[in-house]
């Protein structure tokens, strides 16, 4: 009487407790849990557009057998039941709990998925009530002391429950039909005709734009629970099909801008322990990996570094031995782990090449062409800006989806059209459509090929530059940063970037003068740009310095670490400048974070051995600054600790009356011989 495990095809979802655990009740008990199981699946309401006599009929039979479980607790034969009469309920139970999981698991199932699957969903129906057929056909009835009426109840669900015949809807077997036709003709690169495609959502009780995207939402759910791959191909198809034809049928909205932009801020609000964020971008990792030094990155932020010819490691100045990147599985789990418990979305590995982590069909990818093709051309008509608002919204959440959609949007000739929505004009009076259109070039760029489009496309850049320095809102300057910094992982464009006075200008209004989120976004693009020795000389003639000195309260790591970056590749005037941060590194060697604390003792020995004896003096200024290096080379990351190490030895020097410059770091000398240094 088993019934089929394929309902879905293998799921990524725990079973339900319930049907996993086989009732242990006294008898009357047992009864009392029949009766509150059955009244829980008759509470559920039939399931809407599809299944619909399925599911109904599941429905009024539980509602029938709760009233024969009723009159057994009213009326009870006698203290225990015989032995066949408990194994009935016993299989019983199991039987309501594999029906109440059916319905629910449908319940809350994309329409379009169960569509899909419509046979198998029908045969498991079928087989649950079979099942419980076969126990009514054997249950015996004469031994209890039912009244006349309840047991014609018992005898006609029995009656139902044996005519039961696995059959499928012809409704929902045909529209089941038309779907797989509409995906067949997209494959075959055919405009899906209009008026099938509204009497199809129509049919799946998807009428406006809302339910198309909660649907949309709810097959890339979909899409995580499967581990057939087929089902994962099958559900993309689905995705894209369901995404042209929102487009098409209901228009463009911005409902979802504020749900987006409030869990953007949700995750700048959450502590991010040090050790999940990349040293190189200070933000949280999505994919680490470990180089030849033993130091973990995220692969998007060390494959830049090592892709604009550096062959050392960021963290530790050591030459890497070979530039293979090697997977960090524990770390990626802790991560995936820590932002579940955080509620925050956590992208896979992948994520960027894929939807959902699956490889784009035919079907889905032709789907996907036609929704660019038709949002593009709808922008270029020059619609009013609420349109074009719209328009430019749906943009620019198709091009966070995957590289397709990326591509596809940049092949069709979106980023010309959208620079016309860069202008200050449209920032002062419509900053919401300025927001999207740089949002939207901000994602596209994700993909290698456009940051080579957005660079050589005619007022792109200078478009950008302008919403950096003059945009309406602060998102919108933070996302213009967040642009600068995509385009600047290529080695020639940073160059070009950091040679423009505006770029640098725009950046550090951002720093001083936002909030906290556009703060970072501006920081992490001046670090980025710090990379090169060239720009760093126009960062310091920038006020880079006195601008990190005075985020650094707010954001410590990203302050420490541009400053450390700067004063190492900009010559004396950078060490000039960097005089008054020293009491506030101290500070951070104090209370920072491991990461703050080891880029605020690198930035120090670099500050005193090239700053003279003046600047030695001003750090030993610092209250108990012996106690506090002393504190770092004892807690400290090894890193923190060589520096530390070396730092003293500056100190001890200077007190001494000996030149400081001869202190050789190290850092560079030999673990063996470093760990003798080092206090137990």
């Amino acid at each position: 009487m088993a019934v089929s495990p394929r309902v879905f095809p293998p799921r990524k979802r725990w079973p339900s407790t319930g049907s996993s655990i086989f009732p242990k009740f006294a008898d009357l008990n047992l009864v009392k849990s029949l009766l509150s199981l059955s009244q829980e699946i008759s509470a559920l309401k039939p399931l809407q557009c599809l299944l619909i006599q399925k599911s109904l009929s599941t429905i009024n039979k539980s509602k029938l057998l709760a009233i024969v479980f009723e009159e057994l607790l009213r009326n009870p034969v006698s203290t225990s039941f015989s032995p066949s009469i408990l194994i009935c309920f016993e299989e019983m139970y199991i039987v309501f709990q594999r029906i109440k999981t059916l319905m629910e698991d449908c319940c809350n199932a994309s329409k379009m998925w169960l569509l899909m699957r419509i046979q198998p969903l029908a045969n498991s129906f079928h087989e649950l009530t079979l099942e419980l057929s076969t126990l009514l056909d054997i249950f015996p009835v004469n031994e209890l002391d039912l009244g006349q009426d309840v047991e014609e109840l018992f005898v006609l669900v029995r009656k139902h429950c044996f005519q039961s015949k696995p059959m499928v809807d012809p409704r929902d077997d045909s529209l089941r039909r038309d779907v797989l036709a509409l995906l067949h003709q997209i494959k075959k690169e055919i405009v899906p005709h209009h008026l099938k495609l509204k009497q199809i959502l129509d049919n799946l009780g998807l009428r406006d734009q809302s339910s198309c995207r909660k649907e949309i939402d709810c097959l890339q759910d979909e899409i995580q629970n499967q581990i057939d791959e087929k089902s994962k191909l099958d559900i993309a198809s689905l995705i894209g099909l369901l995404r042209y034809a929102k487009c098409v049928l209901f228009g463009s909205s911005t409902t979802q801008l504020e749900p987006d932009h409030r869990r953007r801020n949700s995750l700048l609000d959450i502590a991010v322990p040090a050790d999940f964020r990349c040293p190189i971008s200070l933000e949280l990792m999505r994919d680490p990996v470990v180089v030849a030094s033993g130091q973990t990155y995220d692969r998007e932020s060390i494959n830049q570094w090592i892709e604009s010819g550096h062959n050392t490691c960021p963290k530790t100045g050591q030459t890497l031995a070979h530039t293979n990147l090697i997977p960090n599985r524990a770390l990626r789990n802790l991560l995936a782990m820590w932002c579940r418990q955080q509620r925050v979305p956590f992208e896979t590995v992948g994520s960027n090449e894929k939807v959902s982590g699956v490889k784009a069909t035919k079907a889905a990818f032709e789907a996907t062409k036609m929704t660019v093709y038709f949002l593009v051309n709808k922008l270029s008509v020059s619609p009013s800006m609420e349109a074009a608002n719209a328009v430019t919204y749906e943009l620019r959440a198709l091009a966070k989806t995957d590289s397709d959609s990326r591509a596809c949007i940049a092949e069709a000739g979106a980023i010309p059209v959208l620079v016309r929505y860069l202008g200050s004009g449209v920032g002062s009076e419509h900053p919401n459509l300025q927001v999207n259109a740089v949002t939207t070039i901000l994602n596209l760029s994700i993909l290698e090929a456009n940051k080579t489009r957005i660079m050589e496309t005619d007022g792109a850049l200078n478009g950008v530059i302008d919403v950096l320095r003059f945009g309406g809102t602060w998102e919108a300057k933070g996302n213009a940063a967040a642009t600068i910094f995509s385009l600047s992982g290529v080695h020639a464009y940073r160059k070009r970037l950091g040679r423009k006075t505006r770029v640098i200008k725009g950046l550090m209004d951002l720093a001083k003068d936002g909030p906290t989120n556009s703060k970072r976004d501006a920081l992490v693009t001046i670090l980025n740009l710090a990379g090169d020795r060239e720009t760093v000389g126009r960062l310091v003639e920038g006020g880079v310095i006195e601008t990190v000195i005075g985020v650094i309260n707010v954001l410590p790591e990203e302050a420490v670490t541009i400053l450390e970056a700067v004063v190492k590749r900009g010559g004396l005037v950078a060490i000039a400048a960097a005089y008054n941060s020293i009491k506030k590194l101290g500070v951070i060697l104090r209370e920072g974070s491991d990461t703050a604390r080891e880029s605020a003792a690198a930035s120090l020995v670099t500050i005193c051995r090239k700053g003279g004896l003046e600047v030695v003096a001003e750090l030993a200024a610092v209250p108990s600054i012996e106690r506090i290096i002393w504190e770092v080379m004892g807690t400290g990351t090894m890193r923190a600790r060589r520096k530390a190490a070396v730092l003293l030895r500056i100190l001890r020097r200077w007190s001494a009356g000996l030149d400081t410059n001869d202190v050789v770091d190290i850092s560079v000398m030999s673990e063996g011989r470093l760990t003798t240094m080092l206090p137990a």
